[in-house]
């Protein structure tokens, strides 16, 4: 009798931390559109910040200019209506996060095999720098 009681203990002792450790598991799901990466939710204004789009220009022209342009293919992906195509949190995890997004977002990864698996790099940028490149192409997408 003792046993039964114990097996049953046991049991249910074991149903209720499966069920704790599914619940936590599909808690902690993010979107797959935001890719993977420190960027959860961005705040985009319905106007373009000129400032914001300036020193976006800046940097991307710095920094981005060797694998990517606007308007055509190169190294990397033309980035004419990435912003029509990705979400904001996306494009910003692209930025900060490129390899891990290679290899855990699958966009990011068809992207990789499509390049001949050229990595893109990080570009030691930060949050602000990101915004501010993803305003440069909010600007460049609201133009054509």
């Amino acid at each position: 009798m003792k046993t039964t009681i114990q097996n049953k203990f046991i049991m249910v002792g074991f149903l209720g931390m499966l069920l704790l450790l599914l619940l936590f598991t599909s808690c902690s799901q993010r979107d797959p559109e935001i890719g993977i990466g420190p960027v959860d939710k961005v705040e985009i204004s319905a106007t373009i910040d000129d400032g914001m789009v300036t020193k976006g220009k800046q940097i991307f022209e710095t920094k981005c200019l060797s694998c990517h342009k606007i308007n055509e293919k190169f190294v990397g992906p033309a980035l004419i209506g990435v912003t029509k195509r990705r979400k904001p949190e996306w494009i910003m995890n692209q930025i900060l996060n490129p390899e891990e997004m290679t290899k855990k977002d699958e966009v990011a990864k068809r992207l990789f095999h499509e390049y001949n698996m050229t990595q893109m790099t990080f570009q030691n940028v930060t949050q602000d720098d990101a915004r501010a490149i993803l305003e440069y192409f909010r600007k460049n997408d609201s133009e054509k």
